[in-house]
């Protein structure tokens, strides 16, 4: 019995002497009860640190975050000037559609536009052909190896645009592990920190606004991105990137009764976790 006394003694004093350890996967403290959501994660966006958790490795659905890895592909392959010819596939989806027209040809750029700022299910899955090749399988093949390089390492992507949520299942820390990498590509920081994008569209539209689905850039000082989702599978879904002074933090929230309160909440807790 004593054994076990100085044993259990010997492994507290070692975990409160271990430099940068991060907070538990499972975090029950009274700071984080008032997050509702069945996962969640913040980590410090500099250093990749965890901040506060739970459960944030189980693998659940996740909505439109998905089109964070479908835009992340097509940004690193350029050309967001050249045209994708749509094909009948990518027009077939559920609502959240752009309204995109089978055989007409858009640009790329417009068509990340519309699959972050507004969720067009139909632009992220014509992305996703044009990106793959010609086929979804395609590009299920390069987002499921770019998840790979990054250490998402409890993610499969089984769709472009989060709609098809059986098979395509991630965790809250793999989403803010995307997110800190996507974050550091200049080009896909500049769409998902954008509140509103006005486009050329063909007649008799004319023309379209965009407003950013994010409604924390503009009720959040600092926030600088980056998507929402909801599917009836995987509720409510939300990724944010948050400045404050010097110091930034990626929420991720996944299953959330209420996306908004409980990014709030998880916010706060991070930053003062940081200070």
């Amino acid at each position: 019995m004593p054994g076990r006394c100085l044993a259990l003694v010997a492994f507290v004093l070692l975990a409160l002497v271990v430099p940068g350890a991060a907070v538990p996967a499972t975090d029950h403290s009274s700071a984080t009860a008032r997050v509702a959501a069945r996962s969640f994660v913040a980590i410090d966006a500099a250093t990749g640190r965890v901040l506060a958790a739970r459960r944030a490795s189980a693998r659940r659905p996740i909505a439109s975050l998905t089109k964070v890895m479908t835009a992340l592909t097509v940004i690193e392959r350029g050309n967001l000037r050249g045209r994708v010819v749509v094909t009948p596939d990518a027009t077939n989806v559920e609502p959240y559609r752009e309204g995109l027209v089978a055989g007409r040809a858009y640009t790329r750029e417009t068509l990340l536009w519309s699959a972050l700022l507004a969720s067009g299910n139909d632009s992220a899955t014509a992305l996703a052909i044009d990106v793959g090749g010609g086929s979804l399988a395609g590009f299920y093949v390069l987002a499921n190896e770019r998840a790979k390089a990054l250490g998402m390492t409890s993610t499969t992507y089984a769709s472009a645009s989060g709609l098809d949520d059986n098979y395509n299942l991630s965790t809250a820390l793999d989403q803010a592990v995307l997110a800190r990498a996507a974050l550091q590509n200049p080009t896909f920081a500049k769409f998902v920190s954008t509140r509103s994008h006005w486009t050329k569209w063909a007649a008799p539209t004319r023309a379209k606004l965009w407003v950013n689905h994010n409604k924390m850039l503009g009720t959040t000082p600092g926030t600088y991105g980056v998507k929402t989702g909801w599917t009836t599978r995987a509720g409510g879904c939300l990724i944010v990137a948050v400045r404050r002074g010097d110091r930034s933090v990626i929420g991720v929230v996944l299953a959330s009764p209420s996306i908004w309160s409980d990014m709030a909440a998880l916010l706060d807790v991070a930053f003062n976790r940081l200070s």
